[in-house]
């Protein structure tokens, strides 16, 4: 089973360019581990806030305030990107202003409540941008039914990345803790860790990864921007000839809620009801990320092998559970296990929801329909971390309570995926041609 096997690839394609492509997700996944998962989001609730009653819910609110922002420009970027085959210059751009974004935050402190808030959704919005757009790349590389595995490979790439950045700012957490110095100062470097990770792994990217597409009709004619919003109201329009990728949709957001509970809040729930302390929540989610990494790269195989549907309602079975372990937690051995468990669903899910869209996007139109699933990954990551952060606020700070109704975006995500037909879903991608 050899990594970046030829045999899974578009002709043309050499694997030292999905080398690039995977090596972005390797890049930018130290953003989501430290910043939104493992430091920056504790930081913000227990110190930038001062651990006041609202700081969670304040928290939750800038991410939301994010998701918004791309759920209202994304799809057009996405269809401007295929018209006038600019989804690498609009990642250049995206990657800057993420890595630039999150250098800021590490001019918080205690009382910097808007500066944070400002640097939070400026670095999600960056981030998220760059998300959409090199997933756009994976039809353009991958043969339409190896498109699991070369998703894996990308999503396991990432996972070490996000552990080499966490490494290192695990080791100089522990090296400052020794010395006494307050988290007031550490954190920060954190930051300018994760930008420095974030900037330099993208050059391979840059440096490895091809733009294939050609500008099309409309672009030449200089109709971009215009023609980009009609092109998009046009798919909308027909968006019963691509139902199966409505209905892809329509789960994504129910079940992409409860992953961004997890991504956004599982180090305040640690540190809140279990008591962890920084270095432990960065150790823990360290572990996560070496489950989901081997989650990502063993289940992209399997999923090529008894399809994208069932194997994506498999992990969210397994999300279920996690959630009711996480709840019934009173000690961290039993927390433990339900973060391994997250870590293992949380890479082969991810992994699962880019494959399936990219089996349901038209060749001509990848980047206009991976903008349109980050519309609804964006409406999931209001929808779930606001969802946590209310029930917190209605219920005093009762987390177990939110984690329990987190449960029920899994439950819901596995209702949406029964109407998907896999088979439809591709068939209608391949009718509607080049064009």
């Amino acid at each position: 089973m050899p990594i970046f096997d030829s045999a899974a690839l578009n002709g043309g394609v050499r694997k030292r360019e999905v080398f690039g492509w995977a090596m972005y997700d390797f890049a930018n996944s130290g953003y989501t581990t430290v910043v939104l998962t493992a430091v920056f989001n504790a930081y913000f609730v227990g110190v930038v806030a001062g651990d006041a009653a609202w700081a969670t819910f304040a928290w939750t609110s800038a991410l939301a305030a994010s998701s918004a922002i791309v759920m209202l420009t994304m799809p057009s970027l996405g269809a401007y990107a295929d018209l006038r085959a600019g989804k690498k210059r609009l990642l250049a751009l995206s990657t800057a202003g993420c890595v630039l974004a999150t250098a800021l935050l590490a001019r918080t402190g205690p009382g910097d409540l808007w500066l944070a808030v400002a640097a939070v959704v400026l670095s999600n919005v960056f981030y998220t941008y760059g998300e959409s757009l090199i997933a756009a790349f994976l039809p353009e590389l991958a043969r339409r039914d190896a498109l699991g595995r070369v998703s894996g490979w990308g999503w396991s790439f990432g996972y070490f990345g996000g552990m080499l950045t966490l490494g290192l700012s695990l080791a100089y957490v522990l090296q400052a803790q020794a010395q006494g110095q307050p988290a007031t100062h550490f954190v920060p470097v954190t930051m300018l860790i994760t930008a420095a990770v974030y900037g330099l792994a993208s050059l391979a990217t840059f440096g490895l990864l091809r733009e294939r597409a050609r500008p099309q009709p409309d672009a030449l004619r200089g109709g971009g921007v215009r023609a980009s919003l009609q092109r998009l109201a046009q798919t909308w329009r027909h968006a019963r000839d691509y139902r199966d990728f409505v209905w892809l949709m329509a789960c994504s957001v129910a079940y992409q809620a409860g992953i961004a509970v997890v991504i956004a809040l599982a180090a305040v729930y640690a540190e809140q009801v279990l008591g962890f302390r920084q270095t432990q929540t960065m150790l823990l989610i360290f572990i996560v990320n070496i489950a989901s990494a081997v989650g990502a790269f063993v289940f992209g195989y399997w999923q090529d092998r008894v399809g994208h549907k069932r194997a994506l309602g498999f992990t969210l079975a397994g999300w279920i559970a996690m959630t009711l372990l996480a709840a019934a937690a009173t000690e961290a051995m039993l927390f433990w296990l339900a973060a391994l468990l997250a870590g293992l669903c949380m890479g082969s899910s991810q992994s699962a929801g880019r494959a399936m869209a990219g089996a349901f996007a038209p060749e001509a139109r990848l980047a206009e329909f991976f903008g349109l699933w980050t519309f609804a990954v964006r409406l999931a990551a209001i929808v779930g971390p606001m969802t946590y952060g209310l029930v917190t606020l209605a219920t005093g700070g009762n987390h177990r309570a939110a984690i329990l109704s987190t449960g029920l975006f899994f439950v819901a995500g596995l209702a949406l995926l029964a109407p998907v037909d896999v088979g439809r879903g591709v068939a209608a991608a391949r009718a509607a041609g080049t064009g």
